[in-house]
């Protein structure tokens, strides 16, 4: 399982556990390392003064821990202009020497710098040439190609189109697929496309170590991918969130007044922190344990999750899923 991202990071298996806004937390992420994958988390998932450094700390000590298990970490950072936090996360990020880094949502200068500064590495959500040429040109050492039905915010492109074509623009570049994928099935398609390895989220809050309400996992059981819409209501940027009767209630697109709002140059970052702050506080108001506030974000890969297991079943599953897979095709052809 040598591949670009298993020798950059240093891993075992080309798998990133994706950063998932209020699902990914501490528990997880440990797990992730002890089974020898990079996991990630986004910053904003801890917003108290001093809590991230304290997080950051713990899993330093952690992977020292378990470094026969040849596993590491990663923290996605938003690096819009929206992001209140985002000079301190990062200062504190790079203060840890976190190894990997997820940017989202804007410039990513600044994290490239900073994390080049001692070695780290950084990989771009890209969702379409455009963007992946401004990260590009910034000095990213690769692309996480987000493509159609991933969870939260998602590009308009199918894996099989975006995956080869950004590796194509960009040869020099490491290309990681994110977007549908929960089995290993789908982990072999996306390699054998030839990215370098892949990002899964919505599998993994079906996990014993995900906190979040045992409503929120029995969903990604229940429901299928014809269930998954994307709606630009809850942070302004297009998102897929399950279908459920409080997201048909909040709608899909914005109104006139919001799209005025989010364009014009007097208002758009004001705005955008307010729809940003909004959607954050319905999301979190819904993943907590006994609420029945059920805004769930989630990908069409939902289809493909049928158990509640933890995150080391579910890698050990999708390791060998991927392996049998490869193996199969080998004997094809």
């Amino acid at each position: 399982m040598n591949t670009q991202l298993t020798q950059l990071l240093d891993i075992s298996h080309p798998l990133i556990m994706a950063p998932m806004f209020l699902v990914s937390n501490e528990a997880m992420v440990k797990a992730g390392i002890e089974s020898g994958v990079a996991s990630t988390f986004p910053s904003l998932n801890y917003r108290k003064e001093g809590e991230l450094k304290a997080v950051l700390d713990r899993l330093n000590q952690h992977r020292a821990q378990h470094a026969a298990a040849r596993g590491t970490y990663g923290v996605n950072i938003i690096v819009q202009k929206t992001n209140p936090l985002f000079q301190q996360h990062l200062d504190a990020c790079v203060a840890a020497k976190v190894p990997l880094y997820i940017t989202s949502l804007g410039n990513p200068k600044p994290v490239i710098d900073a994390a080049h500064s001692y070695g780290g590495v950084v990989l771009c959500d890209v969702t379409n040439l455009v963007h992946a040429k401004k990260a590009a040109d910034m000095g990213c050492d690769g692309f996480i190609a987000v493509s159609s039905g991933a969870g939260g915010h998602a590009g308009p492109y199918p894996m099989h189109v975006l995956v080869p074509m950004l590796q194509q623009a960009f040869p020099d570049k490491m290309v990681i697929a994110a977007g549908g994928i929960a089995t290993g099935r789908q982990m072999a398609s996306a390699m054998v496309l030839g990215a370098a390895g892949v990002s899964i989220g919505t599998r993994f809050i079906a996990s014993t170590e995900a906190s979040v309400s045992n409503e929120y996992k029995n969903a990604i059981l229940e429901y299928g991918m014809e269930d998954i819409v994307l709606t630009e209501r809850i942070s302004g940027t297009p998102c897929n969130i399950i279908n459920t009767p409080v997201a048909q209630k909040i709608g899909y697109k914005q109104n006139w007044f919001e799209k005025f709002m989010s364009k014009s140059p007097r208002t758009r970052k004001y705005f955008k922190m307010l729809v940003q702050l909004r959607g954050m506080k319905s999301l979190e108001k819904a993943v907590k344990p006994g609420s029945y506030h059920q805004l769930w974000s989630a990908g069409q890969s939902v289809a493909f999750v049928e158990d509640i297991s933890s995150v080391k079943a579910i890698i050990d599953r999708l390791i060998e899923e991927y392996r049998q897979s490869l193996g199969a095709i080998s004997a094809r052809f």
